[in-house]
């Protein structure tokens, strides 16, 4: 039976269809009584599981079609980050953002609400200007960005069709160095948060959340960078850093300050490398930035209760976007990311207490992680949630593309 990336699920599908076209994609959708898509596995719950057919567009491959005068590509939906952004940056081009993994499939990363870090960055998705989807009875819907619902269309949990083709806005090409710097005190923090998560184009702090403090990674685009001695005490790394403490450096993008492009230095890792770790749990929730010190200090509490049982934790900054199921909806986040090891009883029994300790600052939960929450806090943690219902049973009306876990999101709201 398939599993996912991490090995914790096995999915319940009775069968895996990869069409190598449109028409062949049409035939299957509209015959299924039960669809769902399936991008590149990295998700840690059951988003992707169904009881009838899991499908995968990943040999619905194609070419980068670049649009200059629009200043956007239109990709196959299928396809990794990693397999597009040297084509980009060839043409002269590059995406604004990029997640920590180039593995993730690019509609699978939109459909989650997946995110890189930076004040002045959006997810993922807020680059998608267009879409292009299978519907249940197999018609091909387009959706362009000044389009009725279109905001609602883009993290869609997979639950209104199976995508074929992404049209991403692109900026001109750039380069970025990371500079990673060491023993960045909880004091220092709480007295710079602003400063400290501005002070480069995108920001990332490792932490166990103990006292111990934080590593930070800034990557800086070389056209806008500013050379600092120290970051508000933390020194500058003098070797290559891992994610995980003990974590093989040489795995990362190249950090030390070594300009490279822009592909090859947002992410954490090399598309050339199996990422992080593999047998672990991940889980993840944003809130608003401006509650950003009084929710550290929320999760510091479970400190000792997680410490046995966590790899790593990462904070990062994401902006405001207008998308209705993004977990960066309406407001800038800050985004508290948690990288379990495989200790199923022991993080199960954390979570709830997690979520508790994080609703009372509107944490929303990232929809392909792990976590423990009921549809009420849902519906105060995404405003739009009854409105993406309603939306999802118009354009499905049969629930082909529902499971268990989206109906357990949704409900049932009526058009």
């Amino acid at each position: 039976m398939a599993k996912n990336w991490a090995g914790n699920i096995t999915y319940s599908a009775t069968e895996l269809r990869e069409p190598e076209s449109i028409e062949e994609l049409a035939e299957i959708v509209a015959a299924a009584p039960a669809v769902r898509a399936l991008g590149s596995r990295h998700s840690f719950n059951r988003i992707a599981d169904t009881t009838g057919i899991q499908i995968s567009v990943v040999r619905m491959t194609g070419a980068v079609e670049i649009d200059t005068g629009a200043r956007t590509a239109r990709v196959p939906a299928g396809l990794r980050y990693g397999e597009i952004v040297e084509e980009l940056d060839r043409q002269g081009w590059a995406l604004r953002n990029l997640a920590s993994l180039p593995h993730i499939s690019i509609a699978g990363a939109i459909a989650t609400g997946t995110h890189g870090s930076g004040v002045g960055n959006g997810s993922l998705a807020t680059a998608v200007a267009g879409l292009e989807l299978i519907t249940a009875e197999g018609s091909t819907l387009t959706s362009r960005r000044d389009d009725t619902n279109f905001a609602g269309m883009v993290v869609s949990l997979g639950c209104l069709g199976v995508v074929t083709h992404v049209t991403l806005d692109i900026v001109p090409t750039y380069e970025v160095r990371q500079d990673v710097y060491d023993h960045l005190s909880w004091a220092a923090l709480a007295e710079n948060f602003d400063a400290i998560t501005s002070s480069a184009y995108s920001v990332s702090l490792f932490t166990d959340w103990s006292d111990h403090g934080l590593t930070a990674w800034l990557k800086s685009r070389v056209d806008d960078f500013n050379a600092r001695p120290d970051l508000f005490g933390a020194t500058p790394a003098t070797r290559p850093h891992h994610p995980l403490p003990d974590g093989p450096g040489e795995v990362a993008t190249v950090q030390l300050g070594v300009p490279g492009p822009w592909w090859d230095r947002l992410p954490h890792f090399q598309l050339g490398f199996t990422p992080s770790n593999g047998e672990e749990l991940q889980t993840e929730y944003l809130m608003p930035r401006a509650h950003a010190l009084e929710a550290i200090e929320a999760v510091r509490a479970l400190a000792p209760r997680m410490e046995p049982h966590l790899f790593i934790a990462e904070i990062r900054t994401i902006a405001a976007d207008d998308l209705w199921l993004s977990p960066s909806h309406s407001t800038d986040c800050v985004a508290f990311h948690f990288t379990w090891r495989q200790h199923f009883p022991e993080v199960s029994a954390l979570l709830p207490d997690l979520d508790s300790a994080l609703a009372p600052f509107g944490a929303r939960p990232h929809w392909g992680k792990v976590f423990e929450t009921d549809r009420e806090r849902l519906l105060v943690a995404y405003p739009r949630l009854n409105d993406f219902a309603r939306l999802a049973g118009g354009l499905d009306p049969g629930r082909k593309f529902a499971n268990d876990l989206t109906s357990q999101w949704l409900g049932r709201v009526t058009q």
